[in-house]
């Protein structure tokens, strides 16, 4: 017989089975605490940059440029795949902005640990519902989203990215602090178009640093972080949200129209933003591209600041002229670095981008003392040597060359020292015929100025400075004075300084210094009292170029070369501005400013020189000292005997010069075609009493006289007082129809 098994009581089977549970239930919260556990422990070693280590590795868009001594000089961007200021700390960002931000994109943010359940819930419950999706990455999730290379930020990210973007963010969140997040999310995300970070999107869109922004501005910059380049209305509609959600509801007027003018007028630049060397620095980093944020230069900041001061005043003193444009260079005697690099007059400009430091233009009278040195080193001339400042006609294969002086004036008979010291025309193209352009055209490359022709292409005007030229090349050339002869690139500090090379003879250079110093020998031109006069020693020489479209002043103490252009960029003509006006108040003011605290001492005398007192002939000069080189010493100034006597009061006719050739265009007015008859002494003033004859035939006593020129050869004579002839030329018309009156007057 088998025994039936006992009924279990209800209450006995109901505790077994909650025992049963409970161990099961032991088991898995056991089990979920060792799961837990586990993913912690992996949380914990997943590899998160350090806060440190991200804000050392940012980069601006812009390189920073200092001074020599540290000193900001200019803010330059380097980076063109998106703009990026410079960190800004959480400390330097507006409050207004931070709490708009947190209302937009992470309310929570201060009291989750990375990912917020409660937002990651809501966007499933839309998902699978099929509404609006809501954003449920958190500020953290979204900057270790952008610390990650890995991150699909492109395009949607995918489930697998999404896991690990929020793995990421709780692991971010056990090593970074909660301040430190923030402040990098604000200088990481992507803003508007390629505005990237806090900064750069503040400076562009609303002109000002962040720790400036209202509540207006920042809803607005909020409101574009989900859709940075959304239209102006849906941002506007974004913003008033924000500011609903803030109690700032008030701020929501005009707010479209407000949002549509900041998108459209971004700018990129501040008033007090560092513009102390904008063209300087472009050429510095075109010369090779720094690695550092921040590149320390050969500029002199004080300085710099100090001589755009000046050329932006003396330009706003002389703009009525039509002198708009200006450029200054200030260069190391010694090491050839830059110590000021003035490219525009600013706001005065025509163009203030254009850097008129290396602009290409006419030097004018700028190179004669190199042609004078070169002169000097052939033994051609000494500085007491008397060259011929009258008229000169010289043929060149375009026909002749008549060069004039600055003055429309003549000297006579002049020195070397008075000719170059007065920035004389004539005598300057005289020594040019004896030197040769090809072989001065050879000096002027040696010196590093950028002339592209040949010499026989300038020919005889290169003495006259036809030849283009840089500022900064001429600067440079003129160093080469200053330092007795040696020639060295300019220094850029950029690898090993330049070397140094001899292109000039101690003995030349020394004595063209002492001649571009002497007052007395440029009184002539100058007078005693000008802006090239300074209490200190300095060799100056001025240059303008034809029709006035250029004006130089270059040069220099025993320290510093300053050299000088005034101008107009585009290239037009100034009104009655000389070097004197123009450039050398400039010049003056940069050099008294360089030794405010000490002198300037003419360089000792080379050995090779030596030293004579010296008298000149008819006192064509007053009695002083010269310097001469070796082989060269004289006492007495003479003229040869064949050169005719300076004090004579005979008549010379200056225009037209025998020989010449003149062909009447039909196409003109007759009255409109006439040929000056001019009469002179052979200093070169106006003979007071003159009679002129054409063929035989009275025509005037005017002087000058306009003569209206008939077809035919014609012999012109200049006739004194008593009917005797002066002088006398013979010319050659050609062309158009034979006039019926010769004598008739203008």
């Amino acid at each position: 017989m088998i025994a039936k098994p006992a009924v279990e009581p209800a209450a006995e089977a109901a505790e077994r089975r909650r025992r049963c549970i409970k161990r099961v239930g032991l088991g898995l919260t056991a089990l979920s605490v060792v799961v837990v556990a586990g993913l912690a422990v992996s949380i914990a070693r997943l590899p998160v940059p350090a806060y440190e280590q991200v804000r050392s590795e940012y980069r601006s868009s812009y390189l920073t440029l200092l001074d020599r001594d540290g000193g900001v000089l200019e803010r330059v961007r380097n980076d063109y795949h998106e703009r990026r200021d410079n960190w800004t700390p959480l400390s330097e960002i507006s409050i207004a902005l931070v709490n708009a931000v947190l209302q937009s994109e992470d309310r929570r943010f201060y009291s989750h640990g990375g990912v917020d359940i409660l937002a990651l819930g809501g966007a499933v419950r839309d998902r699978l519902t099929r509404n609006s999706m809501r954003g449920s990455s958190t500020i953290t999730m979204q900057l270790a989203g952008m610390l990650d290379a890995d991150d699909g930020r492109n395009g949607r990210r995918t489930m697998t990215q999404k896991a690990r973007q929020m793995m990421q963010a709780l692991a971010m969140e056990l090593h970074w602090s909660k301040p430190q997040i923030l402040e990098a999310y604000l200088n990481l995300v992507p803003w508007r178009g390629e505005l990237s970070g806090v900064s750069a999107a503040a400076r562009s869109l609303f002109g000002k640093y962040p720790v400036g922004l209202d509540s207006r501005e920042a809803a607005i910059l909020a409101a574009m972080l989900r859709a940075p380049n959304a239209t102006p209305e849906v941002i506007a509609r974004r913003a008033c949200g924000i500011l609903k959600a803030q109690s700032q509801a008030q701020y929501c007027e005009h707010l479209e129209s407000i949002t549509e003018y900041q998108l459209s007028n971004t700018g990129s630049a501040l008033q007090d933003d560092p513009f102390t060397a904008s063209h300087f620095a472009r050429r510095r980093l075109a010369l090779g591209m720094p690695q550092q944020a921040n590149l320390t230069t050969t500029i002199d900041g004080t300085l710099q600041r100090t001589a755009q001061a000046i050329v932006n005043r003396v330009v706003y003193e002389i703009r009525r002229s039509h002198a708009n444009d200006a450029a200054a260079v200030v260069l190391d005697n010694r090491s050839g670095r830059i110590l000021a690099y003035v490219g525009s007059s600013g706001d005065l400009a025509t163009a203030r981008y254009v850097d008129n430091a290396v602009a290409l233009r006419q030097a004018g009278s700028t190179l004669k003392p190199f042609l004078y040195a070169q002169a000097l080193e052939q033994r051609r001339i000494t500085a007491a040597s008397l060259l011929d400042d009258s008229a000169v006609n010289l043929s060149t294969g375009n026909g002749l060359y008549v060069p004039q002086n600055y003055d429309k004036q003549f000297g006579g008979w002049v020195s070397a020292r008075t000719a170059l010291a007065s920035s004389l025309n004539i005598p300057a193209v005289r020594l040019l015929v004896m030197v040769t352009p090809d072989v001065f055209h050879q000096r002027l490359r040696e010196l590093g100025l950028p002339l592209t022709q040949s010499g026989d292409y300038y020919g005889y005007s290169l003495a006259l400075g036809s030849a283009d030229v840089t500022l900064l090349s001429l600067t440079n050339a003129y160093r080469a004075l200053a330092n007795q002869g040696m020639y060295s690139d300019v220094n850029w500090d950029v690898g090993a300084a330049p070397p140094a090379r001899r292109i000039m003879s101690e003995e030349s250079a020394w004595l063209i210094g002492d001649i571009l110093s002497d007052r007395q020998a440029r009184a002539r031109t100058f007078g005693l009292d000008s802006a090239l006069s300074t209490p200190f020693w300095t060799a100056v020489k001025t240059g303008t170029s034809k029709d006035m479209r250029d004006n130089w002043t270059v040069g220099w103490s025993d320290k510093y070369t300053v050299g000088v252009w005034v101008g107009n960029s585009t290239g037009a003509s100034m009104r009655q501005v000389s070097g004197v006006t123009g450039a050398g108040p400039v010049w003056h003011d940069i050099m008294r400013y360089l030794h405010r605290d000490d002198n300037s001492r003419q360089p000792a005398r080379p050995a090779g020189l030596s030293e004579r007192a010296i008298t000149f002939e008819n006192n064509l000069e007053a009695a002083r000292k010269e310097y001469f080189l070796p082989g060269t010493e004289m006492a007495r100034i003479a003229l040869a005997a064949s050169a005719p006597a300076p004090a004579s009061g005979r008549m010379v006719i200056r225009t037209p010069t025998d020989g010449t050739i003149i062909a009447l265009d039909p196409d003109i007015p007759a009255d409109n075609q006439r040929l000056q008859l001019l009469s002179t002494t052979p200093a070169g003033g106006a003979h007071a009493t003159v009679r002129w004859y054409i063929d035989g035939r009275f025509l005037s006593d005017a002087n000058p006289v306009d003569w209206y020129p008939i077809p035919g050869n014609h012999l012109i004579e200049a006739r004194d007082g008593k009917g005797q002839t002066q002088d006398r030329v013979r010319v050659n018309i050609r062309g158009a129809q034979l006039r019926q009156h010769l004598g008739q007057q203008p």
